[in-house]
């Protein structure tokens, strides 16, 4: 894989390209989208979805190296590809939004279901025959590296997402590569393109402590490992620095957070609200939990809800109904646990909504159980049911087990959408007025999407002057339509900022012993590495040098540079004298 200019590499019987010797920084623009899992890929997909990244004036890098980049899955997975997107572009590489004029292309995959693991298939398998490098990264190439699939193009796990420049250097120059060794969390001061330039998405972990018997991610992101909460302090006020108005929490399970580091969601919603600005001008909004242990920590759950600057809104998916199937799963909790979370938080959160999922025709689910699961929709009558048929993850326990008939499977998610769908929960909205945030542009292109605080979608009108006015922006608004998704409204004011604003401060802390308590009960049985805190030692002066005030990092780095280079040289030294001693004491 090395050679100048001219250099020729075959790989499996393919000519590479000419290695990239030189890099230019420029300005560029990215396009991506995320399919749904449930959509198939046509060919004539053009993979189109903004990155904001730059625009006019964009320059090309040295090496032909443009890259497109394809993301699929959750908010976790747009993260991690809007961190490699920062790097490729930092290092020179043109982020382009035709995949036909790229050289290079990053696809970030997802294992959660059969058919977003297809359309990889159908994207890798266009670009090849468009002799493209590629580079696959994401859930799949971590747990399913065997995958025939996969053969021919470069893998990236999910914790090398910090190496990508790499591995698309080396794959552009004709290599084959595989970097999926798992290592320390990637940092969070990296360079990024956000998709959308007012979102900030925040990775508060990976991995969790759960074994769901149908769940092909945890063979990809593994256990927990959880970011300090002040690296993702740090991470907030940089973002706000950059002009977001919405931070998004992503995690596998945000209850679960912090437990490896003997801490708790608790203290990260308290340090994270006591950072944002005081007029709501910048709203957070709360990761997906799985409900064993959000259960501890329903209080401050709550209260964090209730805060002027956070969206009263939680992904919280059930699954099922039953308890059978929920133990079939080993979901680790019960129907009862679900409605205490919910009736809790509903009672606690004023207007407070909460997204679910649904698996139907988990392996041995019976008509009682699918009753029973129904029976659970139709009383809570959420805003957003996730409804997906049961897929056999190969490699999981659940793969192995007796299924379900798939005309029956298929008969229950007709039932469930059915019933979905013909309930209207935003209609009690129409003739209202409610303080909204804009982020966002409609699938037709032109309308604006906006958020009420309990995540209400609202569409507003919009085009070149409302976008410049609005985007990032908050507003009053009148409600005059409603539908099963959304609402529509016209915008009757801008919300100004005003950061003298009292600001809103959480109040609930848990005692050292009541913490202890909790983390202890959410572990019992399971394996968790409670990482020590490093104890940073206060020195006065510069260590390096000896002076009395410290150095600046760059000198630092010189000074301990040269101090390394010289121990080596008197190393090698003592080591030739001791040779000829050892020598001339042999002759006499």
């Amino acid at each position: 894989g090395e050679g100048g200019d001219d250099a020729v590499v075959v790989v499996r019987g393919r000519a590479a390209r000419p290695a990239v010797v030189g890099v230019r920084r420029g300005d560029a623009r990215e396009k991506d989208e995320e399919v749904e899992e449930e959509e198939e890929v046509q060919p004539d997909d053009e993979f189109e979805g903004t990155y904001a990244g730059g625009g006019a004036g964009a320059t090309t890098t040295p090496g032909r190296a443009k890259i497109f980049i394809h993301t699929f899955g959750c908010s976790h997975n747009h993260s991690d590809s809007e961190f490699m997107a920062g790097q490729l572009k930092e290092y020179g590489y043109e982020l382009v939004k035709d995949a036909e004029a790229a050289d290079g292309w990053l696809v970030n995959t997802c294992t959660v279901k059969n058919p977003s693991q297809s359309a990889m298939n159908t994207v890798i398998e266009r670009g090849l025959g468009k002799d493209k490098a590629i580079v696959v990264a994401g859930c799949v190439p971590q747990g399913d590296r065997g995958a025939k699939e996969l053969k021919d193009v470069s893998l990236l796990g999910v914790t090398q997402i910090d190496r990508v420049v790499e591995a698309m250097e080396r794959t552009l120059a004709g290599d084959t590569v595989r970097m999926l060794e798992k290592k320390a969390l990637p940092t969070l001061d990296l360079p990024k393109v956000r998709r959308n330039e007012f979102v900030e998405i925040l990775p508060l972990s990976t991995g969790c402590l759960g074994a769901c018997t149908y769940c092909k991610t945890k063979h990809a992101r593994g256990d927990l490992g959880s970011y300090e909460i002040s690296a993702l302090v740090a991470r907030v006020e940089q973002a706000m620095s950059e002009g977001v108005s919405e931070i998004w929490l992503s995690s596998e399970d945000t209850g679960a957070y912090g437990i490896d580091l003997g801490t708790d969601v608790a203290a990260l919603f308290r340090a994270i609200t006591a950072v944002l600005p005081t007029d709501g001008s910048v709203m957070l909004r709360l990761g997906m939990t799985n409900p064993p242990y959000i259960l501890a920590h329903l209080d401050a759950v709550a209260e964090a809800m209730r805060h002027p600057a956070v969206y009263a809104w939680m992904h919280i998916p059930v699954q099922a109904g039953s308890n059978r199937v929920l133990d079939a799963m080993k979901r680790e909790y019960t129907v009862e646990e679900f409605k205490q979370v919910c009736d809790t938080l509903l009672e606690a959160v004023p207007g407070m909504s909460i997204a679910t999922d649904i698996i139907a025709g988990f392996p041995g689910e019976t008509d009682e159980d699918w009753k029973e699961t129904m029976a659970l929709i139709e009383h809570y009558k959420f805003a957003e049911v996730h409804i997906s048929q049961f897929y056999p993850r190969p490699g999981t326990p659940a793969a192995k087990m007796k299924r379900v008939p798939t005309q029956i499977v298929k008969a229950r998610t007709r039932e469930l959408t059915a019933f979905f769908e013909s309930y209207q929960p935003h209609e009690s909205l129409v003739g209202k007025t409610e303080r909204v945030w804009v982020s966002d542009i409609a699938r037709d292109g032109t309308s604006l999407v906006a958020h009420t605080k309990n995540y209400t979608q609202i569409l507003l009108p919009g085009g070149e002057d409302e976008r410049a006015r609005l985007m990032g922006r908050s507003a009053m608004v009148k409600i005059y339509e409603s539908s099963r998704w959304s609402c529509k409204a016209e915008v009757l004011e801008l919300v100004q900022r005003d950061p003298t604003v009292a600001r809103v401060k959480l109040s609930v802390i848990s005692s050292e012993e009541e913490a202890v308590a909790i983390r202890e009960k959410l572990t019992k049985g399971k394996r968790v590495r409670i990482k020590k805190p490093a104890v940073a030692e206060v020195v006065e002066g510069c260590t390096t040098c000896g002076s009395e005030t410290p150095c600046s990092s760059t000198a630092t780095s010189a000074s301990r540079y040269v101090t390394l280079e010289s121990a080596l040289f008197v190393g090698v030294c003592v080591g030739v004298i001791g040779l000829a001693y050892a020598k001339l004491s042999r002759r006499t």
